[in-house]
């Protein structure tokens, strides 16, 4: 009646028994059909899919492992639960095993060879294992139909894609907006968290303290005027390259700032209590405090930009100072002063003389160059300011996006980005144009100190040193280093999206 016993059993044997028995009779299949006529329900299941084109580890061993488990459970709870496959035929894996097979690593390289037979490439490298997945798939006993699989790059799933966008597109449930990425511009693509984590190595950068002088709000005055200006916010940045696009410096609100005389210099300066004996023993000079207050108490406070090119003083137009829109051509800039906030025009910024403009609680504030409240400043490194160019950093656009919630619509600050895809300055920073950013800060530290170049005729440099820290490199080009970059992407509102779904009466199953 029953078969003999070993005493010496041979595990990896009963298995491929075990998995040869659940073949000839069919038991996934009879598992499934089983449940069909019941009304317990069904249980929907889409496998997050890997990607074929290399050899499975034992990481993927596990995450199978657990994939088969939710469905194993539902089906023995009497869910009709139909397990569907995948297979992920696009992205950077598979590019990268390509590119490696042909010598090359950059967009233009890619361009070059032909985007059409590069394609291809990557179609035909995407199968390269697939029989050591499906033999893995089965050998795990991952109950799952691989031979009904979705594959990405079928004209179905793109268009399958294509359907849900445009459903939320109807219900006004999608947006436009933005997303700080880690950015490998010389490859033109973005790097996932995990990837950024496998580059990062020890990097001594530029570590510069630079003013911004507080603005004298006078409407007569001119932002360039009154060279004597006797107080100045410090501010520390180690992406001297950033300070073109500076549209705010943040304070934590709750922190007690100093106003301190440089009797050497005779300059006055703004910064974090706590650190005043630290920079004192970096410029090897006393530091003399003649005042403290919180930082909430400066927060609003104007102050002149490191560089002109969107702060634009030159441009009078009745006394006003704007902000130039990165769409509009310099040649094309004009001033209607029935529409202040006219798109592609003037967005009114702060400065001497600049335009302040409503708030939704019926205030009026300048609406970049001023003093903001920020959590994450600290009293760990620089200055306690923090310079913030939101164009590259992903906590410096958070900073922006809750400043455009302040003011009615449409009259926000716009986002300030005068690099283009390739990691290169576009035209709007003239000096500066077409080179890589990082290549450029000798040159604007060097621009900041010379009191004949820089548009505040002023030494705006107080002191430079190396700063030693981790930095992220790419991870398939480990010369080239990523910069943080604003990357235009689409959004669902999902809030919105739960809301209408409950107002429908649908049923959700988050």
């Amino acid at each position: 009646m029953f078969q003999p016993v070993s005493a010496s059993a041979n595990l990896p044997r009963q298995e491929e028994e075990v998995l040869q028995f659940w073949k000839e009779r069919g038991i996934f299949d009879q598992s499934v059909e089983q449940r069909r006529e019941k009304n317990t329900g069904r249980f929907v299941f889409f496998e997050g899919p890997p990607t074929a084109n290399g050899m499975p580890h034992p990481g993927h061993c596990l995450t199978r492992a657990i994939k088969d488990l939710f469905p194993r459970y539902k089906a023995m709870r009497g869910y009709l639960c139909e397990r569907k496959a995948g297979w992920d035929t696009h992205g950077l894996p598979v590019e990268v095993e390509v590119c490696k097979e042909l010598g090359i690593h950059s967009k233009e390289e890619i361009e070059n060879f032909g985007i059409e037979p590069f394609i291809h490439r990557c179609q035909e490298s995407v199968w390269r294992y697939m029989q050591q997945w499906e033999r893995l798939t089965e050998r795990l006993g991952f109950w799952i139909h691989l031979k009904d699989a979705y594959v990405t790059y079928h004209q179905s799933y793109v268009e399958s894609v294509w359907w849900s966008l445009k459903n939320l597109f109807d219900r006004n449930l999608l947006y436009q907006g933005h997303k700080i990425v880690w950015w490998w511009a010389q490859g033109g693509t973005a790097l996932s968290s995990g990837e950024v984590g496998q580059g990062y190595r020890e990097v001594a950068d530029p570590s510069v303290y630079v003013l911004f002088p507080l603005v004298d709000e006078t409407p007569t005055r001119r932002a360039s005027e009154d060279q004597s200006a006797s107080t100045s916010l410090l501010v520390w940045t180690t992406t001297p390259w950033t300070l073109p696009s500076n549209q705010f410096a943040a304070v934590h609100p709750d922190l007690e700032y100093a106003t301190v005389l440089d009797t050497e210099t005779n300059q006055r300066l703004i910064m974090a209590a706590a650190l005043v004996e630290t920079i004192a023993g970096k410029i090897k000079r006393e530091l003399k405090v003649e005042s403290t207050c919180k930082g909430k108490d400066l927060i609003g406070q104007t102050y002149l930009p490191p560089f002109e090119y969107f702060y634009q003083p030159k441009q009078q137009l009745s006394g006003k100072v704007g902000i130039q829109s990165k769409s509009t051509p310099k040649s094309e800039l004009e001033w209607d002063a029935n529409n202040p906030a006219k798109p592609h025009a003037f967005v009114w910024a702060g400065g001497v003389g600049g335009r302040k403009t409503e708030l939704l609680d019926g205030k009026h504030e300048y609406i970049a160059w001023r003093v903001v409240a920020a959590d994450f400043v600290s009293t760990d490194s620089g200055t306690g300011i923090v310079h913030i160019a939101p164009a590259f950093g992903e906590v410096d656009y958070e900073l922006l996006v809750n400043e455009r919630r302040r003011f009615k619509s449409g009259m926000g600050p716009d986002l300030i980005c005068p690099v283009e895809a390739d990691g290169k300055f576009n035209f709007e920073v003239t000096e500066y144009q077409g080179r890589w950013v990082k290549d450029c800060d000798k040159d604007i530290i060097r621009h900041l100190k010379d009191a004949n170049a820089n548009w505040q005729a002023r030494n705006l440099l107080y002191h430079q040193e190396q700063y030693l820290h981790d930095y992220p490199f790419c991870w398939r080009a480990d010369e080239d280093p990523l910069i943080q970059y604003p990357r235009r992407s689409w959004f669902i509102k999902t809030t919105a999206f739960k809301e209408a779904m409950l107002a429908n009466n649908e049923q959700i199953n988050w």
